[in-house]
């Protein structure tokens, strides 16, 4: 749906360009020892998570300029290049929804889910920075009226302490210790509670590691602990839809998170029809950007369920959170890391808590030798 009173904005340039904003290494390894190596199963390669992340760079005839993040790295700068850029180039700005509808038709053969979907991400965000920009207020503006103007922050890291400092009162830890021994991570995690406290939140990231029966053990034995646990992420494969109904039908003593790694609103809703997640998680840069996180956002709200963003942090995440209660919790994005575009594309932290950015648009701020830093 096209912003009301605005006039149209033409689309006169789109570009992408890679931005790796982790090491491939923090996302496993590609030497092997062997057919049978665990290792092989983690390796997520240049496409994947933030080391692919993607910048994508709209310009329209009038002179505005709008910036978003997507995923897929180089395979998702191929498909803006060489087929969606055929969709946009000409095209109103405004029409964002419109767009996204046209390029998920148009991908669909192809993609669904997965890469074409990160590249629609990047396209879409940055076409919201444009209409926010264009109508002179900040893009969540443009969503609904603002119903929280900061949102409590969790940090996600495997040093709590390192948030602790920060203002954190939420802490999510990597689960990165092998499923084969639950008792490790019991360990683990009754000392994390020890040094965040009684009254902090306390979750796990398990990105899908684990089986059902390991993820029933392990939650059992937590609760056993009194760690009082706030939920489990992806303890499973993301197309594991029956484990997932399973898992949430069966554990009791914490609640069970998904949608990191699902796209679209269509796939969303396959998780709430099946009642197969009790939180959402869509990353708007990946997931099919923000006219998918409003999409998502209506269906959990129909369904009650809470929408917790994946890197809600952001500029763009933060959007969406401020306009909506069913957005209790914003996950970190830059306090505690040192790269630049990441700082950048960042939304405002202090002691605990996100805001929305207030320039229009995002309000992000990228300088021409920042721009140039990464082929811009």
């Amino acid at each position: 749906m096209k912003p009301a009173a605005l006039p149209s904005l033409r689309i006169d340039s789109v570009r992408a360009v890679p931005i790796s904003i982790l090491p491939a290494s923090r996302f496993g390894t590609n030497r092997f020892t062997g057919d049978r190596d665990p290792a092989r199963f983690r390796w997520f390669g240049p496409f994947s998570q933030l080391t692919g992340a993607t910048l994508v760079e709209i310009k329209t005839a009038e002179g505005l300029v709008g910036y978003g993040m997507g995923g897929g790295g180089g395979a998702a700068c191929y498909i803006i290049e060489n087929h969606l850029r055929d969709l946009l180039i000409g095209a109103d700005a405004l029409n964002v929804e419109l767009l996204w509808d046209q390029m998920f038709s148009s991908t669909s053969f192809y993609g669904r889910k997965g890469v074409a979907i990160q590249a629609i991400s990047g396209i879409d965000l940055a076409l919201w920075d444009l209409s926010g920009k264009a109508a002179g207020v900040p893009t969540h503006k443009l969503i609904g009226p603002t119903v929280q103007p900061r949102v409590q922050a969790y940090f996600t890291s495997p040093k709590p302490e390192i948030g602790l400092k920060l203002g954190f009162t939420a802490f999510k830890l990597p689960m990165e210790l092998p499923p084969d021994n639950p008792k490790p991570i019991v360990d683990r995690l009754v000392e994390a509670r020890r040094k965040v406290g009684k009254d902090a939140k306390l979750m796990i990231d398990v990105l899908c590691r684990w089986t059902v029966p390991f993820t029933i053990d392990v939650a059992k034995r937590i609760a056993d602990a009194d760690v009082r646990l706030d939920f489990i992420e992806e303890p499973i494969l993301p197309d594991d839809i029956p484990g997932y109904e399973q898992l949430c039908r069966e554990v009791k003593s914490t609640r069970i998170a998904s949608g990191e790694h699902e796209y679209t609103h269509y796939g969303f809703n396959e998780l709430i029809r099946h009642k197969a997640a009790q939180i959402l998680q869509p990353d708007l840069t990946w997931s099919g950007g923000l006219t998918t996180g409003k999409r998502v956002v209506e269906l959990a709200t129909r369904a009650g369920l809470p929408v917790m963003p994946h890197r809600g942090g952001s500029a763009f995440g933060m959007q969406l959170i401020v306009t909506s209660k069913q957005c209790p919790l914003a996950e970190s994005f830059g306090p505690g890391e040192s790269n630049e575009m990441w700082m950048r594309l960042a939304a405002p932290f202090e002691k605990g808590f996100y805001r929305a950015t207030e320039g229009p648009g995002m309000g992000i701020q990228l300088p021409q030798g920042v721009l140039k830093q990464y082929g811009l």
